[in-house]
């Protein structure tokens, strides 16, 4: 009897055709995703002149490395505040996943009592808050954490949006995995640690990707409550050489001398390298699961 292989799929004429214009049109998005990095790179390494003159291009023109110059003039103050950065992006991410996901757990029981209430009361902060200064007030005041990093790590590690996705990962798991665990004598700690985490390997991964992009952008925080300058993470350390550098070029405008050589565009090109680098090395190792976490409950079975 002769074999079938199933794996192999008869192309038509129809099917290749489409084939090729779903891998072309692929290709062009990819390409204007890719192509602004790429003029990004580019512009960092281009003389100020050339920039003022000519504009952007994909290779760079007169190629130099003044902006970089500029920004690793002080390689300590960069180098500490990549470290302030990445110790708070760190522990961060693993805070805020640790309490969305147990609080989430926690809504998600039907036989916990008060979960209405409570999910009602984290769905309300959404539409009504204390306001700027409010807030100031109790970090600052209360709870005493000017100039302290904990004052960066605090306001981003509870966000409701992340916490009703998580919901909807936790929701997924059958309730007869928990039901057989209390059965065989386990608690609800170690319910959650031993079943509930090891099953949410996607919710992590997409969450713990958002809380990392907030934490390592995050700038506005520093500006309130840091006042010492080895506490700078690098985007608020990059912000005020940014501010530095164009009060300069503005000294310079005022008092008739030429601005030509001061590389202020090419210097935002350069800090926005430096700052974006390390963290887009961060996505290839949690795509597979943000892939799949991302997409949750957009197919109904």
């Amino acid at each position: 009897m002769a074999t079938i292989n199933s794996n192999k799929i008869k192309l038509t004429k129809s099917r290749i055709v489409f084939n090729i214009i779903s891998y072309l049109l692929l290709i062009a998005l990819s390409l204007a995703c890719l192509l602004p990095f790429i003029m990004l790179i580019s512009g960092s390494f281009t003389s100020e002149q050339v920039i003022r003159f000519e504009g952007y291009s994909i290779l760079p023109k007169d190629f130099t490395l003044e902006a970089y110059e500029v920004v690793f003039q002080n390689p300590e103050q960069i180098f500490r505040a990549y470290g302030v950065s990445i110790f708070v992006a760190v522990v961060g991410t693993i805070l805020g996943l640790f309490f969305l996901t147990m609080t989430a757990y926690v809504i998600s029981r039907k036989d916990f009592k008060y979960r209405n209430v409570i999910s009602f009361y984290f769905y309300f902060t959404t539409l009504f808050n204390g306001g700027m200064v409010c807030t100031y007030i109790f970090y600052i005041q209360y709870l005493h954490l000017k100039d302290n990093l904990l004052a960066l790590i605090l306001p981003l590690m509870m966000n409701v949006f992340y916490l009703l996705i998580m919901r909807s990962f936790v929701t997924s798991i059958p309730p007869a995995l928990i039901e057989s665990a209390k059965i065989d004598g386990a608690g609800e700690f170690r319910i959650f640690l031993q079943i509930i985490l090891p099953l949410l390997k996607s919710g992590l991964a997409t969450i713990g990707l958002f809380l990392a992009l907030g934490y390592w952008n995050d700038w506005y925080n520093a500006m309130l409550y840091i006042n010492s300058e080895e506490k700078y993470p690098l985007q608020y350390m990059l912000y005020n050489m940014l501010q530095k550098q164009e009060a300069m070029a503005q000294i310079a405008s005022q008092a008739g001398m030429s601005v030509e050589n001061l590389p202020t565009n090419a210097l935002k090109l350069a800090m926005a390298v430096v700052a974006t680098g390390p963290i887009i090395l961060l996505y290839p190792f949690v795509q597979k699961y943000f892939v799949k976490g991302i997409t949750i409950g957009s197919v109904k079975g």
